[in-house]
């Protein structure tokens, strides 16, 4: 979510400039990846899974010969059932992750319009998974960072390697906070058409991984600028986006995606960018957390060219000027960062942003407001954001 488009003299294309959100002090050996100023060491070792191996055979061992016996016979069924099922393969997306308990679902935070999201990629010392929940009041939504084709990292990962009792607990103090807990997948570092991934199987994946570590939704960060330059980003998005929600059903899952304003822009991209997607699958998208940030040191940074007339660079593409194009204005979610250092450009004091949202409101919008992200913007950010339209009580 830290990408910024920009004309190279000579192409056709808009090429993304990848701008992270912090700059974390790199250990030896680290790779500084930019999506949405995720930074990741080197590939995780599976060292969970090798330890519960190493549990499994002691345990083993200790059965008797018919338990052993039994576990194998019933093992052996489970797998032959399992293709039948059309479950889809893990794909090492629990690489690392705590053994999955079988338990009794949780309840399932429902949020309604106005959104406040906030998402979570930044590593904090103490923190696994998601953060204690008064640390997020003010949001009704909060989603782990992220979900790759590769697997799980960062915060997605850090929520795999808790215990199901822990992951249970957690997200019960969510829920009863009124506050949803979903995962991003994709975001800077994945290029899902670009690479050749196939739509429907990927879908398949994640929609696995969501139901298995039992997350309230998932977020759709889609940022694979080549495809949308080439064409090819609106037919696998709206495939991917319909074979998730079958997998994910609404009223019991939410799907969100996150594009950058531009991709609202009417007859400017080779099939119609986002316009097409909204179109074709509009209705099995909640909302929309849109980045009005990251695509020029002018654009989206005044009340005016936020909500009402974008410029010529990205025409028509101000938030009352995509509802304008036939998106719902209410699935609208206007996403800025917390910091300047959360991201390149488009950075609003909060006190500025709380202004235009306040416009916003007062002309009909409910849709809500998504930062990038924890922990610059803490419960005092959408305090302050929120102070003039929806106050936090």
């Amino acid at each position: 979510m830290a990408s910024t488009l920009v004309r190279v003299p000579g192409r056709t294309a808009w090429l993304p400039i990848l701008a992270c959100s912090r700059v974390h002090a790199l250990a030896p050996g680290d790779v500084y990846n930019a999506c949405r100023g995720r930074c990741s060491g080197p590939k995780r070792r599976p060292l969970l899974a090798f330890a519960a191996a190493q549990q499994l055979q002691t345990d083993m061992f200790a059965l008797s010969v018919s338990r052993l016996l039994t576990a194998i016979f019933f093992g052996l069924a489970l797998r032959a059932v399992g293709p039948a099922l059309g479950a889809p393969a893990a794909d090492g997306l629990d690489e690392g992750a705590a053994p999955v308990a079988i338990s009794t679902p949780v309840r399932r935070a429902a949020p309604t319009a106005p959104y406040f999201v906030e998402y979570f990629d930044a590593g904090v010392s103490g923190v696994t998974g998601a953060p204690p929940v008064a640390d997020v009041t003010g949001y009704n939504v909060f989603i782990l960072a992220f979900l790759l084709l590769e697997g799980a990292w960062d915060n997605a990962e850090g929520w795999t390697q808790l215990t199901a009792s822990d992951r249970a607990t957690i997200l019960s103090e969510y829920h009863d906070a009124g506050i949803s807990l979903m995962v991003s997948c994709f975001g800077s570092s994945d290029v899902p058409t670009t690479s050749g991934a196939d739509p429907t199987d990927t879908a398949n994946t994640f929609a696995a991984w969501v139901q298995e570590y039992d997350l309230d939704g998932i977020d759709v960060d889609y940022e694979d600028f080549d495809a949308m330059d080439a064409g090819t980003a609106e037919a696998w998005l709206v495939t991917f986006t319909t074979q998730l929600r079958a997998q994910l059903p609404a009223g019991d899952y939410i799907i969100t995606h996150a594009p950058v304003a531009p991709w609202f822009s009417p007859n400017y991209w080779i099939n119609g960018g986002y316009l097409t997607v909204d179109s074709e699958v509009g209705s099995l998208i909640d909302w929309y957390n849109i980045q009005f940030y990251n695509q020029g040191s002018t654009e989206y940074t005044t009340c005016s060219g936020l909500l009402t007339n974008s410029s010529s660079t990205w025409p028509e593409s101000a938030l009352f000027q995509i509802a304008s194009s036939g998106v719902t204005l209410d699935k609208l979610v206007i996403g800025k960062p917390a910091t300047t250092g959360d991201a390149s450009t488009g950075y609003m004091s909060p006190s500025t942003l709380a202004e235009c949202v306040e416009e916003a409101q007062e002309e009909g919008w409910d849709a809500g407001v998504m930062v990038w992200q924890y922990p610059d913007a803490g419960t005092s950010w959408i305090t302050t954001v929120r102070a003039d339209s929806w106050p936090v009580s």
